[in-house]
């Protein structure tokens, strides 16, 4: 299971010393947008890089009959749109020998083809019984989808020491309660090893990075922690509104959206301690203590350290867009927010008082994602004129890299400063681009290594804090939530969660 790269301690590149083995990987939803845009393209490029092993399959499965070279070319047609490399057509023949399709709906007897079809791929194809299902399907499907695998007994790995694994999509339940309930379900067919719930931001290479740029580089890591560090900001930003999913957004809200997966998967690679070991459950464990480590809520005073908003109608580049209660699907009324901001703490002996600002929102000016560090000032200030403290921005997306901001002097005869920047890039600096998140993340399922995948406590540890956050809303929160014209960076309010301790928002 080690890497062969000694320079990368978790991998370079996705050079494994140990190779796929023959598998199938089965594809619930594979006549939806996921499988066209992410998956088909991820595994061609797998395939590109010769990851793939030689006995390979894949298995569309959708409700829809469909024959098998409808489906080769769907996902061709996916590929060409969305991969990052132009499609060979000697690499894409080789995985197309591989597809086929099975029409599956609610109903047993299409399992049990299912099942038939794996077995038939088995003898054919030489995938040797091991499995690997991945649901990329709404939530509300996973429960039957499983339960019918396990009756079928489709959920069963082959002879001779196969596997059999499951992937599963967020969101992963809506509060508490129904993520347990949902991870009882899961967990009485598969066992928590073999369950693979993916968030792909964790699949992006300066996610990755983040445990090698802290704990590979003597330089930072001394400085991580409360002595040095004033407060930290994380920012998810889209342009993009809804996308047609009012009445999944009335659902969810931004809260449930983002911060309880993508933001708070961020917040606890940069909280986390060193882990004992580079193994899966090594660094889960450390990530689980920085959720259980997080301030307690007070449901009555939540809006304090809370903002919300709407946006409403304004304009994205030169594109004039509706108001959030003017889409489709959404109640005229709504208090569903479309921005939410938090400040929160950290209650251990690293980031003692050191607070964290979470920001998340949509028809926000660009797409973007950063974690700002932002250093504390120095003790005693010798210069009349002092530009802003140093910090450290690492940027998720769109451009993934690292910037450095301190101050130099500008030239000339007087001590006057200006913050300067020492900016490392992806693409510049390694001459290609990285992998996409979903290339990693299928490997690594077909793997077996979930290090990059959420394991069922952390899932349940974020929904706790999560729900005290609604409970107060519920209670005390606004009539009407505060809106904000598309195009700007969120609600005023948000401006002054900062500002009361004289701070201020990083523009990306």
């Amino acid at each position: 299971m080690s890497d062969t790269s000694v320079d990368n301690p978790l991998r370079v590149g996705l050079r494994r010393e140990r190779g796929v083995e023959p598998c199938v990987l089965v594809i619930f939803g594979a006549s939806g947008d996921l499988t066209r845009r992410k998956l088909a393209p991820a595994l061609y490029n797998l395939q590109v890089d010769r990851l793939l092993p030689r006995s390979f399959a894949i298995v569309g499965v959708a409700r829809s009959p469909m024959p098998d070279s409808e489906f080769r070319t769907a996902l061709r047609e996916g590929v060409a749109a969305h991969s990052r490399r132009p499609i060979d057509e000697r690499l894409w023949g080789e995985i197309e020998q591989g597809l086929s399709y099975v029409p599956v709906g609610d109903e047993l007897d299409g399992f049990v083809r299912l099942r038939e079809h794996l077995e038939r791929l088995d003898r054919e194809r030489g995938t040797s019984g091991n499995r690997l299902f991945y649901l990329a399907v709404p939530p509300s499907a996973f429960r039957p989808i499983v339960s019918l695998l396990a009756k079928a007994g489709v959920s069963e790995p082959g002879a001779g020491g196969s596997w059999c694994r499951v992937v599963l999509e967020k969101p992963i339940g809506h509060d508490l309660a129904s993520a347990s309930d949902l991870n009882d379900a899961i967990n009485a067919v598969f066992d928590e090893e073999d369950v693979f719930r993916i968030d792909h931001y964790l699949g992006k290479e300066t996610v990755q990075n983040l445990l090698v740029f802290r704990f590979a580089n003597s330089i930072f890591e001394p400085l991580w922690n409360h002595k040095y560090i004033d407060h930290v900001q994380i920012t998810v930003a889209e342009s993009i509104g809804i996308e047609g999913r009012g009445r999944y957004f009335e659902e969810a809200g931004t809260t449930r959206d983002m911060v309880q997966n993508h933001l708070f998967q961020l917040l606890c690679l940069i909280g986390m301690e060193p882990p004992v070991a580079l193994r899966a459950d090594a660094i889960r464990d450390e990530k689980v203590k920085v959720l259980q480590s997080l301030r307690e809520v007070d449901p009555a005073s939540s809006h304090e350290a809370t903002v919300r908003g709407q946006y409403a109608a304004g304009v994205i580049g030169d594109e004039k867009v509706i108001g959030y209660r003017e889409e489709e699907g959404v109640d005229r009324n709504s208090r569903t927010e479309t921005y939410s901001a938090l400040e929160l703490y950290i209650d251990n002996w690293r980031w003692a008082g050191v607070p964290f600002f979470l920001r998340a929102g949509k028809r926000l000016p660009k797409r973007a994602t950063e974690i700002v560090l932002q250093f504390s000032g120095v003790p005693h200030r010798f210069f009349e004129r002092r530009a802003a403290a140093n910090s450290l921005t690492l940027r998720i997306q769109p451009d993934e890299g690292i910037n450095l901001k301190f101050d130099a002097k500008i030239p000339g005869p007087k001590p006057h400063l200006q913050p300067v920047s020492m900016d490392f890039r992806y693409g510049s600096s390694f001459g290609q681009a990285p992998p996409e998140a979903y290339e990693r993340l299928l490997l690594d399922a077909m793997l077996g290594d979930s290090t990059l995948f959420i394991r069922r406590d952390e899932v349940e540890a974020a929904w706790s804090y999560i729900d005290r956050l609604y409970e107060g809303w519920g209670n005390n929160g606004p009539e009407a939530l505060p809106e904000y014209v598309s195009g700007t960076w969120g609600p005023a309010e948000a401006d002054v969660l900062l500002a009361r301790s004289g701070r201020t928002w990083r523009r990306p």
